[in-house]
């Protein structure tokens, strides 16, 4: 089965709780979405209340997946620049497939549905994002079309003594 994706669905209780749930199970088996394993669904809650305020502001977009049984499945949120001489790119943060579905090319088809949707935004150009070093990201998101166009060594502190690039990675869509 393939995953049904949506941008911009209704913020309903179960997706709020869905994304919460899939941030946290993401978190909590090594994936790098902005937290360090062990996480709670409140210790994520301030971060999606954040994006939910950009979405309703309109600098901020999500796009989910959900599987067959209707759970949320994957996320990606598009935030939109607001300096006037970047206007022309958009950012893709918490790119996220569950961990029960790894392995089924979701992730693929997440990074396939944000490239569509966002050549459909008006004056986008590419898209931009960071992904920790040292997980085989870089070499994932390559593999979909994203070339590395910069690095900051050591800019990530996952724990005392474990210091991780911040790889920026970026898709042209002209």
């Amino acid at each position: 089965m393939s995953l049904t994706f949506t941008l911009d669905p209704a913020v309903t209780p179960a997706l709020r709780d869905g994304v919460l749930e899939l941030w946290a199970d993401v978190s909590n088996t090594g994936g790098s979405v902005g937290f360090v394993p062990p996480v709670t669904a409140d210790d994520i809650r301030p971060e999606l209340v954040k994006h939910f305020v950009g979405m309703a502001e309109g600098r901020t977009r999500l796009l989910v997946g959900h599987d067959e049984s209707g759970e949320v499945a994957a996320t990606a949120f598009f935030s939109f620049n607001t300096h006037r001489l970047m206007r022309h790119w958009v950012w893709l943060y918490t790119v996220m497939v569950h961990p029960r579905h790894q392995g089924r090319g979701y992730g693929r088809d997440l990074l396939a549905a944000a490239e569509d949707a966002a050549r459909g935004f008006d004056g986008i150009g590419a898209i931009r994002l960071t992904c920790r070093g040292g997980t085989g990201l870089e070499r994932f998101y390559g593999s979909c079309g994203y070339k590395e166009v910069g690095r900051v060594p050591g800019a990530i502190r996952v724990a005392p003594g474990d210091d991780r690039d911040d790889v920026f990675m970026l898709l042209p869509l002209t």
